[in-house]
């Protein structure tokens, strides 16, 4: 018997950043929106647990305990005393290290997995638990659709979403280590007051009208200069972008990934095409939201 869980990448629409805590991390108002770009994780017993992985950039996938899906197996298997001897195979299809929460999507999907393949009764409670203690973005990947995520992100309220909206997203080559882009965010902001961060009204509106201009209005992201910083050439792949029509441009997250809203299907085709001839990034995908989170398939 095999399980097999589809999961969906993230766009922030917002990331709004606090000053460091004592305990290191951000306290964030971070607006997260799933996206159809998907994983698939299945999981199937063995002898031990192993993890392997196909699809891009499949070779930058750690594949010891390390690994977001094999750390929610055993932390799930450590609370109901299983022991965790599966296999999980993630087929990757979200971008690797690119900002759009692919690792925290795998633990996710493993974790809803191995739950349904041990048959342990969880609730929805105790796997968002779990989650949040695997990261700060597992829980949105576990619930998808539109969520504000406060704290350090792992605090979910869920936002309705009244529309459509059509995306490209831009990969870059090689990643961006998330704390590096954090460090900067600090090292940027060093002496400055840093506002507690806040949920911005126009983008939640927008959100619930299902309104793509009103969106592309109100899109912000506090870690974009720091991912700039470090990685200055995004600012080329932002601007062919937003040059080939798109309504609005930001990095996606932590990046490298930049994401592009659309007004439509077509224009969204139309931007991806552009970005793709203009050799400032990859590749470029076209993905829809909102999108549901992890679901077994």
């Amino acid at each position: 018997m095999s399980i097999t869980v589809r999961v969906p990448a993230k766009v922030n629409v917002q990331l709004a950043v606090g000053a460091p805590r004592p305990d290191g991390f951000h306290d964030l108002a971070n607006v997260f929106l799933a996206v159809g770009l998907y994983d698939e994780v299945t999981v199937t017993p063995a002898d031990a647990l192993t993890v392997t992985c196909s699809g891009p950039d499949a070779a930058q996938v750690p594949l010891d305990t390390g690994n977001l899906a094999a750390r929610a197996a055993i932390a799930l298997a450590e609370r109901h005393g299983i022991t965790p001897a599966v296999h999980i195979h993630i087929s990757k299809d979200i971008p690797v290290a690119g900002g759009m929460a692919g690792g925290s999507a795998d633990g996710a999907a493993a974790l809803v997995a191995c739950d349904a393949l041990w048959a342990t009764g969880a609730t929805r409670d105790e796997l968002l638990a779990i989650c949040a203690e695997l990261g700060s973005d597992v829980p949105f990947s576990l619930v998808g659709g539109a969520a504000l995520g406060t704290g350090r992100g792992e605090q979910l309220s869920p936002i309705d979403v009244g529309g459509t909206f059509h995306w490209v997203f831009a990969v870059a080559d090689g990643g961006l280590s998330t704390p590096a882009v954090y460090g900067e965010f600090d090292r940027l902001t060093a002496g400055t007051d840093v506002p507690a961060p806040e949920a911005s009204p126009a983008i939640l509106d927008a959100l619930g009208s299902g309104s793509t201009d009103a969106l592309a209005k109100a899109l912000s992201n506090d870690l974009q200069p720091a991912a700039l910083s470090l990685r200055p050439s995004l600012a080329g792949t932002l601007a062919a972008g937003t040059g080939a029509g798109a309504l609005a441009a930001l990095v996606s997250g932590s990046g490298p990934t930049t994401a592009f809203l659309a007004a439509d299907a077509e224009a969204a085709r139309e931007v991806a095409d552009t970005l793709l001839a203009s050799g400032t990034c990859r590749t470029a995908r076209v993905a829809v939201s909102p999108a549901p989170g992890a679901t077994i398939v």
